[in-house]
């Protein structure tokens, strides 16, 4: 029975009626960090932790959340970051998400993990844009991909997603080798039957069925010997922006940059890499003083409501990623369920906004951040 979605007041209302609607094996998977999930829990702790200083006496009777990002026109300052293996949420899976983001206007980061084809998904969204009366109504579709040691079927899934239309490419570089995730140990994660890591097929090859976990079943698509240079295979092979995901150092930013980024993204893979790693608000003010010169930066980790997004933007950032909620609003209701907590995020940015002294995005400065003595 599907729950009254509008009943859900928040993005972590949505969280315990997914957990009541998935198996355990793909809730823990979906919610699970690496090793003792430290990192995990500092994410949302360190947001929580920014105290705001809002303007008084500023006429916000008229607000704009619109933004832009390298060329994508977004109804608010968010990205749907990805997220593996949709289709154990809803039997849509990504296409669902691809519609209610396209409804919502709002880009959406494809996972290379996913189980629909990127095709399918790309269709989906500008099928939904196009007979949509919304104002703000727009398909923008990224794909995420990983360079894997097969670096020709790498080339070929960049070349792949730019013809389906996809308006960059977002590379993940956090991932050297998978993190351990103990949930998944405990319950023999493996990909459901009936379900496929769609775009990594290849012949004769694994893919995740054997219940040998991802790290096993997956592990060409990852390289523990990637280094800066082979970001240029990438770069090369497209002709649409890149984005470097899984910063967590302002060198690193400069650096990926230099090698031909559009933006990056600050990100410690959702807590699920380096148990350890420093939460992504704690991460984002110098890379942001390093570099916010050159691009754009987005950040990801541990976001749960609109107020998150004011703080991401007064500390630097140009725009966020949240994907578990995204996760729970699937579970809980399909593409409805994603569609309600993509309003619930939009009304909350909005709101703070008005109550920030801020009557549009550019107002989001940093003066808005309350420095600690």
């Amino acid at each position: 029975m599907t729950p009254d979605l509008n009943s859900l007041l928040n993005t972590e209302s949505f969280q315990a009626v997914a957990q009541s609607r998935l198996s355990k094996m793909a809730f823990d998977y979906y919610r699970s960090g690496a090793w003792g999930e430290w990192t995990l829990q500092a994410n949302m702790d360190a947001w929580k932790k920014i105290r705001l200083l809002p303007r008084a006496l500023v006429d916000v009777s008229q607000r704009n959340s619109a933004s832009d990002l390298l060329g994508m026109h977004m109804a608010f300052p968010l990205l749907i970051a990805p997220t593996a293996m949709q289709c154990m949420a809803d039997p849509e899976g990504e296409v669902a998400t691809a519609r209610a983001a396209a409804q919502a206007g709002v880009p959406m980061v494809l996972s290379s993990l996913s189980t629909r084809s990127l095709e399918d998904v790309v269709s989906a969204a500008n099928a939904n844009a196009n007979a949509n009366a919304n104002a703000n109504a727009n398909a923008s579709m990224v794909m995420q991909i990983y360079i894997s040691s097969d670096r020709g079927f790498t080339k070929a899934l960049a070349q792949r997603a730019q013809a389906a239309g996809c308006k960059a490419l977002m590379v993940t570089v956090d991932t050297p080798v998978w993190g351990v995730r103990e949930r998944d140990i405990h319950n023999s994660f493996c990909v459901p039957h009936g379900m496929s890591i769609v775009n990594l097929q290849r012949p004769s090859q694994p893919t995740g069925h054997s219940g040998s976990g991802m790290g096993q079943a997956l592990g060409w698509t990852i390289d523990a010997s990637l280094t800066w240079k082979d970001l240029d295979l990438i770069r090369q092979s497209v002709n649409i922006p890149i984005m470097v995901k899984g910063i967590l150092r302002a060198d690193d930013a400069g650096r990926a940059f230099d090698q031909g980024a559009s933006a990056v993204v600050v990100s410690n893979h959702g807590g699920r890499q380096l148990d350890g790693a420093a939460p992504t608000a704690e991460a984002l003010p110098a890379i942001a003083r390093a570099v916010a010169d050159r691009g754009p930066i987005i950040v990801d980790g541990g976001i749960r409501r609109g107020v998150d997004i004011v703080r991401a933007l007064a500390m630097g950032a140009s725009a966020v990623q949240v994907g578990r909620p995204i996760l729970w609003g699937l579970a809980a209701g399909g593409q409805a369920g994603v569609e309600r907590v993509l309003h619930i995020l939009a009304h909350e940015f909005d709101l703070a906004l008005a109550l920030s002294g801020c009557p549009n995005v550019k107002a989001v400065t940093a003066d808005l951040i309350c420095r600690q003595a």
